[in-house]
């Protein structure tokens, strides 16, 4: 085993063990009249050994820059009493630059620690104009939020390299590499077949890593996200967390908190630093 990598200043939120909130969980606008995230949810986290909460701030196709603050800030602020870091996040679509530049702008408004862009639109269907922008975005986010530990939320490498090249073509990893501090696949092993060899979730941690410094270089930094919860078994959590800690990844967790079968937990566990 690898030891721990050591953590970036900038990086620290994103290391040990964290969870994901997104719209649909939190806010009545996406959640509707039904059961959503409140600040005892928060309370849950911690007991369970939460460090760090990712929570998704609005969408693209809601007016507010910060949807429902009203509701969000709350559940912020029940984080910050726990000691939790707090990672805010948005997916830009690449349609409207300026207001994708705004919006995760906005995001690190919030009493927060860190920003992660969410990238995986595909809405343009232009992939060249679309690396394009999103290699822009990212130098323009930099720019806007210079001391902000940001972070880039991106597909597995092994979807886009092996699985199916078509996906994404010629995404624009080096170019992005100089403006994030850390790298978030999206390394959900539920999502693949038995037979393909990726539904083990060591393997697919494993290499999703390996390709991922492949291309952004041997020392990114990198926690990594496996999932979906109620499809991932305690033995798909071990293996997360060994192949994690035998690449030096600094943290890992599973999408999402809602989806996270309560017997998970003591596996998850393993990812505290």
């Amino acid at each position: 085993m690898a030891p721990p990598r050591p953590v970036p200043a900038s990086a620290g939120v994103y290391a040990g063990l964290g969870t994901w909130i997104d719209v649909y969980d939190w806010s009545r606008t996406f959640g509707g009249n039904g059961a959503l995230v409140e600040v005892a949810d928060i309370d849950r986290m911690a007991e369970f050994g939460v460090q760090t909460l990712y929570v998704q701030t609005s969408r693209w196709n809601v007016a507010e820059d910060i949807l429902e603050p009203e509701r969000l800030e709350p559940l912020i602020e029940r984080a910050r009493d726990h000691d939790m870091g707090v990672v805010a996040w948005y997916l830009p679509t690449f349609v409207d630059p300026a207001e994708d530049l705004r919006r995760l702008v906005a995001a690190a408004s919030l009493d927060v620690d860190a920003v992660a862009v969410d990238i995986e639109s595909r809405d343009l269907a232009d992939t060249a104009e679309r690396n394009r922008r999103l290699v822009e975005l990212s130098r323009s986010l930099r720019a806007a939020l210079p001391g902000v530990a940001l972070g880039a939320i991106v597909f597995p490498p092994v979807v886009m390299e092996v699985i199916n090249t078509s996906f994404w073509p010629d995404f624009p990893w080096e170019a992005m590499a100089p403006f994030y501090d850390v790298w978030v696949p999206m390394a959900y092993q539920s999502f693949r077949k038995a037979d393909s060899g990726y539904r083990d979730g060591a393997r697919y941690t494993a290499e999703n890593i390996d390709r991922l410094r492949a291309q952004v270089g041997a020392g990114a930094v990198v926690h990594t996200v496996g999932g979906i919860a109620d499809e991932t078994t305690a033995n798909d959590v071990d293996g997360m967390v060994a192949a994690a800690a035998e690449r030096g990844a600094i943290g890992g967790s599973l999408y999402d908190w809602r989806t996270t079968a309560p017997g998970l937990w003591p596996n998850l566990r393993a990812f505290r630093r």
